[in-house]
């Protein structure tokens, strides 16, 4: 498969994450939901590096940029969850694709190989252009709403980080090790944060809820993670990123079509304008990123 329709199957999987998030909050504590995601996650990972005879073992240097990326993981997804169970699926999808500003700014002071150019400039300003036209219609956005999508903006600045920090260290590391060890971090401190915080960790499952859970553990957070931040380590930061406005388009989209949210003129403009900006990233660009085949050094 050729890696952009790779990249691109990847951002609609990552953009109907949250929407199988906020489906997984109907059964499981905002932060009880994350922390069994990690777990699986985790689980699935651990028996594919030992299927395929992949070393746990890190060096002791490693070990201080494993405990940072750690604790960003943490924080981010932790301001995520609990943003997302106050605000909805589409809202927090479209803050969430401000990423690639604080990458693009990061990207160019903190690494030198990932300058960008003017043309992509132009796309992924004609991309958040599009995002910003949603974002802006505030029908039926409420206060509890607006500090949902507050926290998910800190959530984001977060991630932004993270990408740009695994991106300066990624070459001394195996990539499910950056994967792998911020999970299991994870994983305790979000179940205790469930049961600090969360109304009800555990209420009543069904089938619904725990394919929701499933699908945020194995397909985007095992499958997805991985595949993601080996593209980050072939590719670059900011060429990976470019592709990240189909993650809106699905993400909405999807919204309206599985959780009933209205898909206004707005949303319809927005779309445009992020399929203007993809076109321009890539625009007479005979070969942007080379094929490969994603089961191989994943």
């Amino acid at each position: 498969m050729p890696a952009v329709a790779a990249i691109s199957v990847l951002c609609v999987l990552f953009g109907s994450n949250a929407i199988a998030i906020k489906m997984s909050f109907a059964g499981f504590g905002p932060f009880t939901a994350a922390g069994l995601r990690f777990a699986m996650a985790s689980a699935a990972i651990s028996l594919w590096a030992m299927a395929t005879g992949r070393p746990f073992a890190v060096k002791k240097e490693q070990r201080v940029h494993l405990l940072v990326l750690s604790i960003i993981f943490t924080v981010q997804l932790s301001l995520f969850y609990f943003g997302l169970s106050m605000t909805n699926a589409s809202r927090g999808i479209l803050i969430l694709n401000f990423q690639p500003f604080v990458v693009l700014i990061l990207a160019h002071f903190f690494i030198p190989d990932d300058s960008i150019s003017k043309k992509k400039t132009a796309g992924l300003v004609l991309g958040f252009a599009g995002v910003s036209f949603v974002f802006l219609d505030r029908v039926g956005a409420s206060a509890g709403i607006r500090t949902g999508d507050f926290f998910i903006l800190g959530a984001t600045i977060l991630w932004g980080i993270n990408a740009v920090y695994v991106k300066r260290i990624v070459d001394g590391f195996r990539v499910f090790h950056i994967v792998l060890y911020p999970m299991l971090f994870s994983v305790p401190l979000f179940l205790l944060e469930g049961f600090a915080w969360d109304p009800v960790m555990v209420g009543q499952i069904d089938l619904i809820a725990l394919a929701a859970l499933l699908y945020q553990g194995l397909v985007t957070a095992a499958f997805g993670f991985v595949v993601w931040n080996y593209f980050l380590k072939i590719y670059g930061v900011v060429t990976v990123h470019s592709f990240i406005f189909i993650m809106p388009m699905s993400g909405v989209l999807l919204s309206g079509l599985i959780l009933g949210e209205p898909i206004t003129k707005n949303i319809l403009v927005s779309l445009v304008l992020i399929g203007s900006g993809i076109f321009v990233v890539n625009y007479k660009q005979k070969k942007i990123i080379p094929s490969v085949q994603m089961s191989r050094n994943v």
